[in-house]
C-alpha cells in the first residue's frame, strides 16, 4: 500500500527496488491488494517479481470496489470515509481473474477477502473463493479485517489458512478474542501495520498535507503529540538496546508466536534491510515483560479502523 504514495511520494522504479531488495533479504511474502492504486500495485508487483516467481509467496486481496458501474455495500471505516464492498460469488470470480492477469501469475499463493461484505453471507464469499482453489488458481484462502465469529463461520465452509488484521504495540485488540480463536482453529495471524502505520518507527513527528494517515484518528489533531509522549519510553528502550524502534517493535511481534507474520511496508530499500534484521533480535522474558509494561493494550489515543 505504501508503494502507491499513501504515506508520501513513491515511484515505480523505487517501489520495484524495494520489492526486489525484500526478496534478496529472504522476505518472500509479498502482500498486495487489488484496491491499492486501483489495480496498479498488483501490476507493479507482477513486474517486480518477473523472473523470480519461485522466490515470492504472492498474496493479494479483493472486495473493495472502485468501479462506479459495479454493485457494492457501503462499509463505514471510522476514518471519515466508507468503502464499497462486494463479496458476491459473481464478483469473487471476476476479481480473481483480474488479479491473476495483473500479477502475471498462474496461481495466487494466498488470497484474502479484504473485508466481509455486510450484505453477503460470508459463507457465500468463501465458497466462491474455495472454487478458486479447486480450479487451481489459488493455493490458500484467507480473510482480512473480520471478527472471530466470522472466522468460525467461514472455516466451516473451507479451511482458512490466515487472517490479516492490524496488530502491533500500537493496537493489541486481537489478543482478546480473535487471536485465541485463530489458535484454536490452527489459523495464522498476518499483522498489517505492524509498525503502527509508521508511528513505531519513531520518525513520524508530523504529516505532509497529502498523507493518508490524516484520516487515522491516532494521527489526527492532538492525538499524534499525545501518542508520541506515551510511546517515548518504548523508543528510549530501543535506544538502550542498540536497535531501532522499528526493529524492536517487529521483534516483539515475532516473539508472540510462530503463527504471527508481520508484513511491514516501506518505500525504501534500506528500510527493507533494517526491518529484516529484526528477525535476528532475541528478546528475553524480562525484556518482553518490560515492553508489555511500556506499551500495554489501550495505550494509544484514538479510534482504530474497522
Amino acid at each position: 500500500m505504501v508503494l502507491e504514495g499513501y504515506y508520501g511520494a513513491s515511484d515505480d522504479e523505487q517501489a520495484s527496488a524495494a520489492i526486489r531488495r525484500a526478496l534478496d533479504a529472504g522476505m518472500n511474502m509479498i502482500d498486495t491488494a487489488d484496491a491499492y492504486g486501483n489495480g496498479h500495485n498488483e501490476s507493479l508487483v507482477g513486474r517486480s517479481i518477473a523472473g523470480r516467481r519461485q522466490d515470492a509467496f504472492v498474496v493479494t486481496k479483493f472486495g473493495i470496489v472502485f468501479d462506479e458501474r459495479e454493485m457494492g455495500t457501503d462499509l463505514a471505516t471510522g476514518w471519515g470515509f466508507s468503502l464499497k464492498i462486494n463479496g458476491t460469488s459473481r464478483y469473487v470470480r471476476k476479481a480473481l481473474n483480474a488479479s491473476l492477469h495483473r500479477l502475471g501469475v498462474d496461481v495466487i499463493d494466498l488470497w484474502y477477502a479484504h473485508y466481509a461484505d455486510p450484505a453477503t453471507p460470508i459463507e457465500e464469499t468463501v465458497q466462491a473463493m474455495a472454487q478458486g482453489v479447486r480450479d487451481g488458481k489459488v493455493r490458500y484462502i484467507g480473510l482480512s479485517n473480520v471478527s472471530a465469529e466470522q472466522v468460525r463461520r467461514a472455516h466451516k465452509v473451507h479451511p482458512i489458512t490466515a487472517v490479516q488484521f492490524e496488530y502491533s504495540l500500537w493496537r493489541r485488540e486481537v489478543e482478546v478474542d480473535l487471536l485465541p480463536t485463530l489458535r484454536e482453529l490452527g489459523i495464522a495471524l498476518v499483522c498489517w501495520a505492524p509498525l503502527g502505520s509508521g508511528f513505531l518507527s519513531g520518525t513520524v513527528g508530523s504529516l505532509n498535507k497529502d498523507d493518508f494517515r490524516h484520516n487515522n484518528p491516532r494521527f489526527a489533531g492532538e492525538n499524534l503529540q499525545k501518542n508520541s509522549h506515551r510511546f517515548l519510553p518504548l523508543l528510549k528502550l530501543a535506544e538502550e538496546l542498540g536497535v531501532t524502534p522499528a526493529q524492536l517493535s517487529l521483534a516483539w511481534l515475532l516473539h508472540q508466536g510462530q503463527d504471527i507474520f508481520p508484513i511491514p511496508g516501506t518505500r525504501r530499500a534500506d528500510h527493507v534491510l533494517e526491518n529484516a534484521k529484526a528477525a535476528d533480535i532475541q528478546l528475553t522474558y524480562d525484556l518482553l515483560k518490560r515492553i508489555n509494561e511500556l506499551a500495554p493494550p489501550g495505550l494509544a489515543e484514538g479510534a482504530t479502523l474497522v
